[in-house]
């Protein structure tokens, strides 16, 4: 159920350690020190210290978003998108524990201009071997409904929203294609009542780059009344 106090975000986000596996063949991120305190003291007056951080890792990290770039040449990056098609969109929740999720588990919903969120669960084998085999996904029918829809995000708590057995990856190509943002290894949902939040996942400002982690959460709406629906 949400928390009692509908100002408090709800975090929606994996956090991202040293060593830990995100998606299975790609490298786990370096987390360690560029100048560690007892290292800068030397350069400061007595008593002062500080800590410089290094990170070194693939875009796909965590719980990241994906912008058109990522999956076409001509697509816009991330610092192309628009902070609209980020931060403060109305919110739904989708609940569907089903591996495949088709475009039936969304019909008559009111989609148009919202933030997709499609639970399904799987965030609870995050960190273990189970995460990477069998993972709920969108069908393509589904992609191409949302996308006539007019949604302005997809997120998912799975490993990926795709069928990864499907090399064309259909629901990638339809969403991005439609400039339609995806969010994935969600975490949390959960946490949120079916509609009445506001939906925030926003990555740096980088160029030439299409994928990147974000810290999404979500926003209750005080004057809506939450039922987990």
């Amino acid at each position: 159920m949400p928390p009692a106090d509908a100002m408090s975000p709800i975090d929606l986000s994996h956090t991202i350690e040293s060593g830990m596996v995100t998606y299975r063949g790609l490298p786990a991120p370096l987390i360690c020190d560029f100048l560690s305190r007892e290292s800068s003291r030397q350069h400061y007056a007595e008593g002062t210290e500080f800590h410089i951080g290094r990170i070194d890792m693939v875009a796909n990290t965590g719980t990241y978003l994906d912008s058109p770039f990522h999956r076409y040449c001509c697509g816009k990056d991330l610092a192309q998108l628009p902070l609209t098609s980020l931060a403060g969109l109305p919110g739904v929740v989708v609940r569907c524990p089903e591996p495949g999720i088709t475009a039936a588990s969304f019909h008559g919903l009111d989609l148009a201009g919202r933030a997709v969120l499609v639970q399904t669960g799987w965030d609870r084998h995050w960190r273990t071997d189970a995460y990477f085999e069998g993972h709920p996904f969108l069908t393509e029918a589904a992609a191409a409904y949302l996308v006539q829809a007019r949604v302005k995000l997809v997120g998912i708590d799975s490993y990926n929203i795709d069928d990864i057995r499907d090399l064309r990856r259909p629901v990638h190509s339809l969403l991005l294609g439609a400039e339609i943002p995806i969010v994935e290894h969600m975490t949390g949902l959960d946490q949120l009542p079916a509609t009445g939040f506001r939906f925030f996942a926003v990555p740096p400002k980088v160029k030439a780059f299409g994928t990147f982690p974000v810290r999404a959460f979500a926003l209750l709406d005080p004057q809506v009344p939450h039922l987990n629906l």
